[in-house]
C-alpha cells in the first residue's frame, strides 16, 4: 500500500520534470526515450523494467546486455547528466506501481546473472526487488567488474532482507537522497 501511494504521488508531483527529461533525451540523440529490460523479481518472476534511455539506441546490438563502464562511449550526453543525478531510474516508479517493484529492495538481476547466484544468494527473490536498497547506498552500486562485485552486492541485499525494520528502509530512503544530492559520481554507472 505504501508503494502504490508513494509511486502515485511521486509521479504526480515530477510528472513535469519527466517530461522535460523524457524531450532532452529526443532532442539529444535519436531512439525512444525509454529503455527496457527483462529483469528477475520477486520469486524469480520475470518482468519488463523500464529506464530513461541513456545510451545510443544500438548499444545493445544482438540483445545482449552489456554493463556500461567509466567513459563509455555509448553514454549520450543528457544521459550521463540522468546516470550521474539517477534520474534515469525514475520510470521504475511505473514497476512500483504496477507491482513488479518496490521503493527499496535488492536491485533487480538481469537474467544471464542467475546462473552466477548461489542458493543462499538467490533468497535476493524471496521480497521485491527495488529502486533503491541497501547496496546501492552502501558503495556496491555501479559497475560490475568481477564475481566478486556481485558478491559483496548479493551479501548486501541479504543482509538488508534479513534485517529489514521500516526504520531502515527510512534510513535507506535518506541515504539515497543523499547521494543523489551530494555524493555525484560520473564514475558510477
Amino acid at each position: 500500500l505504501l508503494d502504490v501511494i508513494a509511486s502515485l504521488t511521486i509521479l504526480l508531483l515530477l510528472s513535469p520534470l519527466l517530461f522535460v527529461i523524457a524531450m532532452a533525451i529526443k532532442l539529444d540523440s535519436s531512439g525512444p526515450v525509454l529503455f527496457s529490460q527483462i529483469r528477475v523479481g520477486r520469486a524469480g518472476r520475470l518482468f519488463r523494467i523500464y529506464k530513461f534511455r541513456s545510451m545510443s539506441k544500438d548499444a545493445e546490438k544482438g540483445g545482449k546486455a552489456v554493463w556500461a563502464a567509466a567513459n563509455d562511449a555509448r553514454v549520450t550526453r543528457v544521459g550521463a547528466f540522468i546516470r550521474n543525478t539517477r534520474i534515469d531510474e525514475l520510470p521504475q516508479i511505473w514497476n512500483v506501481l504496477k507491482g513488479d517493484m518496490s521503493i527499496i529492495g535488492p536491485r533487480p538481476l538481469l537474467v544471464m546473472y542467475l546462473p552466477l547466484y548461489s542458493e543462499e544468494q538467490a533468497t535476493r527473490h524471496n521480497i521485491r526487488p527495488g529502486i533503491t536498497g541497501w547496496a546501492q547506498v552502501t558503495g556496491f552500486r555501479g559497475e560490475t567488474k568481477q564475481v566478486s562485485d556481485m558478491a559483496n552486492r548479493s551479501a548486501a541485499d541479504i543482509w538488508y532482507i534479513e534485517s529489514w525494520t521500516f526504520l531502515l528502509d527510512l534510513k535507506i530512503i535518506v541515504l539515497t537522497v543523499w547521494q543523489v544530492a551530494f555524493k555525484r559520481d560520473e564514475n558510477a554507472f
